[in-house]
């Protein structure tokens, strides 16, 4: 049943005069607690917040990479690897999130200093839409803003800091929960399309679990007849449905059709691999993820096996833990709070119900464990506001859990290669104890509070101080570990990012690619230059594909061994960029076509690359798909320098201009013929080549027509004229671009447009229209079905017949709605039965 707190205010407006309303309270208590967390790293960090890994090497890059890069406009981003559209490369990041679109309205350079305050600012976005999703099953104001914090300062969103964008979606998914409510409870219209429709533009990737979850919590609330399925209701929520797909859509449907060519997103697992995880270690590793406070991403305490590492899977919340869920799961039955976390268990544990969060990507996530965490804090609200509900056996569950990890550090170890004995299978001991002591201490609290004030004046308040107090600090320690643990190699990371921009003002001009040596990830973004290393998950899929077929793991980063030397000359590099104190290093191990460019700025020195060949040029010869298999993946870099690779309906449009490598030219290939067929290729290169934001443009002249090759990733989104005329765009080599061009002066012009977003940008302006008209509709509506219940009272006060009053209710009626909260039908108390004012 809804309670009268529930009913009776409009939670974002003020209570009283003077006072901030319950969700703007939250909000800012949120908001300051995570300003408590990241601000004296900040100031550690001299005003640059670094954190670890991802954080550092792509949250702060891309948003201040995309902050310019949206105010220049374009489409076709080159810092993003070889190159990339923009949206694709970057909607999963960052491009579809409103607190980016928020920094816009500061300057690029100012985004590096700007990360904790929007990191707070996404906390206080967290608690405020948790505020508003529980408040429904709230006794009073404070109950719900401790749910509220218990998910703000969930160990999944306190993890997901390390990758930024993660807590963008954890702040705005409670906000569709409570549309939702508002939909089924109150009969709101517009709500539930508006709040899909922002998460699914602000990323699509966990859209397609949220819609899962939806599924999963709104058929346990049918099933527990909490919710009551009309044909009128159904027809509702699919409207809204679908108009929320056509207006978040913009950006889903280009990123869909560019990842349905990525081959992370196809490898499925079969047979036992659908069912069982491979290691049991996984297993347990999912089952104290729910009890135990999270360790670093990239840090394990106990788990040598499984994947575990960067996979988000934390369900923790602070303080509680698991114990409040235990405590109401053995109270109540039948309610739709244990079969949405009972069914989410079940997920958990099955490989493919996991992978069905993400439409089936092979690879293991737990990243949609934020869903059921926000129901776990309703669980452990509706404890804390009953004192009929016994805490000790959640206390004593999640207590013993705890302390049974401590076997991991005892159990006896026999080393056969010594023949030697030790204790403990830990691998990071000090972790291991913090996080245990941490576990078991927000644990204690827990029961002491609860066990002395519950039902009492100022429990609430309490509860709430105690649960912001022991967020912070065991927040504090978690980014502590994982930021110190990588102390040392990141303690010049902001000297190198300062470093590039004063590097970028010293390059020589001119469109070109660089490379670096032994530096932090991402530079190229900071240069804004394409670069050969990059850390970024979503490509251009023709880059899967190219990469590897030449000796380069390409999964999430490209970083081509320095060895492979053919694919500098190929691709265009002109210069290497090597930090001062690494120039001996890399003269050892670089080739012999490398020379000291004479630039050196911001700690970097540059090398030339005396075997660089600009972009777009001509071959004499093609070489076969056979041939090119038959090649090493080292030496394949070498041959590409040599032929262009042609499949077989290429070959037989243009086998009559060039022709066929020898079996002998697949056997020399060595450093030397590689700088020779170098030259070969720059004497035929383009006289010109200019980077746009769009694409590029290029002039080349010919002595007779010839394929015109571009070390470009191919994507079905390019177009091209050459001389004013519309060209076809071959696919080479893999992955690359190339052009026909005749005999003469060409001006050679390739333009990017995002595919699918010319349709996916036509469906959302006519879905945002649809959505104006629908929600003009609903205001006219309910504006006539008011001037209706008006008449009758006005035709009473004119003298008219008693009999057009509305029926009043039977006095045993009670309003419908969710369970575990009783009815309230009287008039609102200035106190609650434990004593606290309704604010």
């Amino acid at each position: 049943m809804v309670s009268s707190y529930g009913k009776k205010h409009n939670l974002l407006q003020p209570a009283s005069v003077g006072r901030l309303s319950p969700y703007w309270r939250t909000f800012l208590l949120c908001l300051l607690t995570a300003l408590l967390i990241f601000l004296p790293f900040q100031i550690i960090d001299g005003g640059m917040f670094h954190y670890a890994g991802d954080f550092n090497s792509q949250q702060i890059t891309f948003w201040r990479y995309m902050n310019q890069f949206v105010k220049q406009g374009g489409t076709f981003a080159w810092s993003a690897d070889l190159g990339s559209g923009a949206a694709n490369a970057y909607s999963f990041y960052l491009l579809g999130s409103p607190f980016f679109w928020l920094s816009l309205i500061f300057p690029a350079n100012w985004m590096p200093y700007l990360m904790c305050p929007l990191l707070a600012l996404k906390f206080g976005v967290a608690g405020g839409g948790a505020y508003l999703y529980l408040k429904r099953y709230a006794k009073t104001p404070n109950m719900a803003m401790i749910g509220a914090c218990l998910y703000a300062f969930s160990g999944f969103a306190v993890y997901s800091t390390f990758f930024n964008h993660f807590v963008d979606v954890v702040a705005l998914f409670p906000y569709l929960l409570w549309a939702l409510d508002e939909a089924v409870y109150e009969g709101r219209r517009g709500l539930f399309a508006l709040a899909a429709a922002l998460n699914l533009l602000t990323n699509y990737f966990f859209f397609a679990g949220q819609i899962l979850f939806l599924v999963i919590y709104f058929v346990c609330k049918l099933l527990s007849k909490e919710y009551k399925l009309t044909k009128k209701l159904f027809c509702v929520l699919a409207f809204e449905s679908i108009l929320a797909a056509a207006m978040g859509c913009v950006l889903a449907w280009p990123a869909v059709l560019s990842l349905a060519q990525n081959p992370r997103t196809v490898d499925l697992s079969s047979g036992w691999g659908f069912l069982t995880y491979g290691k049991v270690q996984q297993y347990l590793a999912i089952l104290l993820s729910w009890i135990m406070p999270p360790d670093s991403p990239y840090l394990m305490s106990i788990w040598n096996e499984g994947t575990i590492k960067w996979t988000n899977m934390t369900a923790y919340l602070p303080l509680c833990s698991l114990a409040g869920v235990i405590s109401y799961w053995k109270a109540r039955h039948g309610s739709s709070v244990k079969k949405i976390l009972g069914t989410s268990a079940l997920f958990a544990l099955v490989p493919v119900l996991n992978s069905a969060f993400y439409c089936l990507n092979s690879s293991y996530y737990a990243r949609w464990f934020y869903m059921p965490v926000l129901i776990m804090a309703l669980a452990t609200m509706q404890v804390l506001q009953d004192d009929t509900i016994p805490i000790e056996p959640g206390v004593a569950f999640v207590g013993i859990v705890m302390s049974a990890t401590l076997v991991f550090a005892v159990i006896p170890v026999h080393s056969g290669e010594d023949d030697t004995w030790s204790l403990g299978v830990l691998n990071n001991e000090g972790q291991y104890f913090a996080v245990l002591l941490l576990g078991l201490a927000g644990l204690l609290i827990y029961y002491l509070l609860t066990d002395a004030w519950r039902g009492k004046k100022g429990f609430a308040k309490r509860m709430l101080a105690a649960v912001l107090a022991f967020s912070c600090f065991y927040s504090i320690v978690h980014i502590g570990i994982g930021k110190f643990g990588q102390w040392s190699t990141d303690s010049n990371l902001v000297a190198q990012y300062q470093g590039a921009l004063a590097l970028k003002e010293a390059l020589p001009e001119g469109s070109y690619r660089v490379d670096t040596y032994q530096c932090h990830d991402n530079l190229g973004p900071w240069l804004e230059k394409s670069s050969l290393e990059y850390f970024g998950s979503t490509v251009a899929p023709s880059l899967l594909e190219f990469y590897p077929d030449v000796g380069v793991k390409r999964d999430v980063r490209s970083e081509p061994d320095i060895g492979l030397y053919a694919l500098r000359g190929l691709l265009s590099v002109e210069y290497m960029l090597v930090p001062e104190d690494e120039m001996s290093a890399f003269e050892e191990k670089a080739d012999a076509g490398w020379a000291p460019a004479g630039i050196a700025e911001g700690g970097f020195v540059l090398y030339h690359n005396l075997n660089y060949v600009p972009f777009g040029f001509t071959y004499d010869s093609y070489l076969t798909e056979t041939q090119f298999k038959s090649v090493m993946d080292a030496d394949r870099g070498n041959l590409l320098m040599r032929g262009l690779l042609l499949d077989e309906e290429q070959i037989a449009k243009y086998g009559d201009t060039l022709t066929m490598l020898t079996d002998a030219d697949l056997q020399t290939l060595d450093y030397d013929t590689y700088a020779a067929d170098a030259a070969a290729r720059r004497e035929n290169a383009c006289s010109s080549f200019t980077m746009t934001n769009t694409g590029f443009d290029a002039t080349i002249t010919l002595d007779k027509g010839n394929l015109v090759f571009f070390s470009v990733p191919w994507d079905e989104g390019f177009t091209a004229t050459v001389n004013g005329e519309a060209a076809e765009i071959e696919k080479v080599d893999h992955g690359m671009m190339a052009v026909w061009c005749p005999a003469g002066e060409n001006e050679i012009t390739f333009t990017f447009h995002t595919a699918g977003l010319s349709l996916s940008g036509k469906i959302c302006a006519a879905g945002v229209v649809l959505y104006l008209g629908y929600l003009g509709a609903y205001a006219w509506q309910r504006k006539k079905r008011g001037a209706l219940a008006a008449a009758p009272a006005q035709e009473k006060k004119a003298g008219g017949p008693a009999e057009a009053l509305p029926a009043a209710p039977k006095a045993d009626e009670t309003p419908s709605g969710p369970a575990d909260v009783p009815a309230q039908n009287a008039a609102p108390k200035t106190k609650t039965g434990n004593g606290e004012n309704i604010e």
